[in-house]
């Protein structure tokens, strides 16, 4: 009686052993690589897979976005300037025979060609480009390594530079260059007011003088001006046509001598 029920417990852990080796649960963003006796079969999944056990072994890969930083950069620049680059890559995989059959590990791979492509693609450029061109060199640096990791079924989809480490000499030199710029610009914008302040003080004075009526218009309102800004100042108005008569006085004077 003993040994049969000895028997029967074996028989059911080997059967739960199989079957817990041989069905696998694949999630949506899962597929599962399957080699039979060393050659590959093909991708399965997502669901319900079963395998043979010691037969087939099946190799697990997820079709997720992969956020993968790169680390800092020594990058020297075209115009010789040292700089600290970091960055940031988005790829997935898209071919998961590829991503397992042609490279060992796709995401160290990954890694390491978006280092050197990094260095590589920033020695080309000079500080100014990096700094203001920013969106060109990342789109730069995706057709890159999405050229590089297509054959692994990998697609990069996104590479984006995300800090720029300068020394703290070209900081300050940057900085004086920036408020050299900040003055030059203040200045031009002084220039061209005073600009179109005299060319509008010159068109008034065409105006003035071809319509004497405006002449006393306007001193009337630097009167009414004066007293409201000012209420202890006292003025005596004189007529503008004594003014006037006071002008042509002194013209013929002068024409005179």
């Amino acid at each position: 009686m003993f040994p049969m029920s000895y028997l029967v417990i074996s028989v059911v852990i080997l059967v739960v052993m199989f079957l817990s080796s041989a069905i696998k649960i694949l999630r949506e963003y899962e597929r599962g690589v399957i080699f039979f006796l060393g050659r590959l079969v093909g991708p399965r999944g997502p669901g319900l897979v079963i395998i043979i056990p010691v037969l087939e072994k099946m190799v697990r890969v997820s079709l997720r976005l992969v956020t993968m930083d790169v680390p800092p950069q020594d990058v020297i620049t075209r115009d010789n300037v040292s700089v600290k680059v970091n960055a940031v890559v988005y790829f997935r995989v898209m071919d998961a025979d590829k991503a397992i059959v042609e490279v060992e590990d796709f995401f160290y791979a990954t890694s390491q060609l978006a280092q050197t492509t990094l260095r590589s693609v920033l020695g080309q450029v000079d500080l100014d480009d990096l700094l203001s061109e920013r969106e060109k060199i990342n789109h730069q640096l995706q057709e890159i390594l999405d050229t590089a990791t297509d054959p692994w079924g990998v697609k990069v989809t996104t590479v984006e530079v995300k800090h720029v480490d300068l020394p703290t000499e070209m900081q300050r030199a940057m900085a004086k260059q920036a408020e050299a710029e900040r003055e030059r610009r203040a200045k031009v914008i002084a220039a061209e007011g005073e600009f179109q302040a005299s060319t509008k003080l010159a068109q008034a004075a065409e105006i003035l003088a071809a319509k004497p009526q405006a002449i006393q218009l306007r001193y009337l309102q630097t009167l009414r001006e004066i007293a409201t800004e000012n209420n202890s100042t006292t003025l005596f108005p004189i007529p503008m046509d004594l003014v006037g008569t006071f002008m042509k006085f002194m013209d013929r004077g002068e024409k005179k001598e």
